[in-house]
């Protein structure tokens, strides 16, 4: 495992990849038993891997109480992160919710009891609650960093321009937005934004759900084929997409998702792998040892590019001319 800067403005050195927690428990109906996570963390950890990914709500807390059993002697070792803004309850009550400051004091404290530590070192809202202030969410991070409580801020699931609003009231260390080979719209704005800023990028989702690992053609289960309302089938450019993946994974010796996730990698940021099993965690951490050539890195560019819109296209053709 490669270690990283995480971001510009922090010196801190982060695993390349981050181990995702949203399937650590069952209190959802679906995810991992808790003696296969003890063993997942055993095992990401001997890898080298010293960064989890998890939130309040993930398995209604239980993610959270795992890891906290796993990390508790040994806190100092790990990267910790987490988010708040729907509540960790089955049915969170209305104050619990969003990204105000009263739940976003009620959920650190609760966070922190389960993860048995006395602080978390990122600490961002799950997602833009559409509601709250810009300045309250930025005031209320920047209140928990002078506490104590969380070290560095992040921001998920936020559009770019209220990201650098809050940015600029406060210090700002991360972002976490969903990325893969087939959802590349980020591109437009974020993580040109994110680079400007010299944030780190974690990018969830890396391998959209399992769909990127060819495994729902051969009929296997997965995220997307849990009731949860996603899609596993197939659009055209997902199925060229997949089809290049096989190709170059025969040509490598290697696996298609392994090559979706070094695609990823390629990218300098930190992809967040939710493994689920042991063996998922280990095709996962391999993909650190695959090496795309110039000409594969290129084919899946081109084949899964993004088409950037306005004013971005606009300003391609004028501003050389200017």
């Amino acid at each position: 495992m490669k270690y990283n800067l995480f971001g510009e403005h922090t010196g801190l050195k982060a695993s390349q990849i981050i181990l995702g927690a949203a399937s650590f428990g069952t209190r959802s109906g679906y995810g991992t038993s808790p003696d296969e996570v003890q063993k997942i963390l055993k095992a990401y950890t001997d890898g080298g891997g010293n960064f989890i990914d998890t939130s309040d709500r993930y398995q209604f807390g239980e993610s959270e109480e795992l890891i906290g059993k796993f990390i508790e002697n040994q806190r100092e070792s790990f990267i910790i992160s987490t988010k708040y803004t729907r509540g960790s309850g089955n049915t969170p009550g209305l104050t619990n919710t969003g990204n105000h400051r009263k739940a976003m004091i009620q959920a650190v404290e609760t966070s922190l009891k389960r993860l048995k530590t006395e602080y978390i070192d990122v600490y961002m809202p799950h997602f833009d609650d559409g509601m709250t202030p810009l300045d309250e969410i930025s005031r209320g991070l920047d209140d928990l960093v002078k506490a104590g409580k969380i070290i560095y801020i992040g921001l998920a699931n936020i559009p770019a321009w209220k990201a650098a609003v809050i940015a600029s009231q406060t210090k700002i260390h991360a972002i976490q937005i969903e990325y893969n080979l087939v959802q590349r719209t980020a591109e437009r704005e974020l993580v040109p934004m994110a680079n400007h800023l010299g944030l780190a990028t974690m990018m969830y989702s890396p391998l959209a759900g399992g769909l990127l690992t060819a495994k729902y053609r051969e009929g296997e289960n997965g995220r997307l084929t849990q009731g949860n309302g996603l899609n596993h089938q197939e659009s055209d450019l997902t199925r060229q997409t997949i089809d290049l993946l096989v190709q170059i994974a025969e040509e490598l010796e290697v696996q298609p998702g392994q090559v979706a996730l070094a695609w990823v990698l390629s990218k300098k940021t930190f992809p967040i792998i939710g493994a689920r099993t042991l063996a998922q965690l280990h095709d996962g951490l391999a993909a650190t040892k695959v090496k795309l050539t110039q000409e594969h890195l290129y084919r899946l560019d081109q084949l899964t590019a993004v088409d950037m819109g306005y004013p971005h296209d606009l300003l391609l053709s004028v501003q050389g001319k200017i």
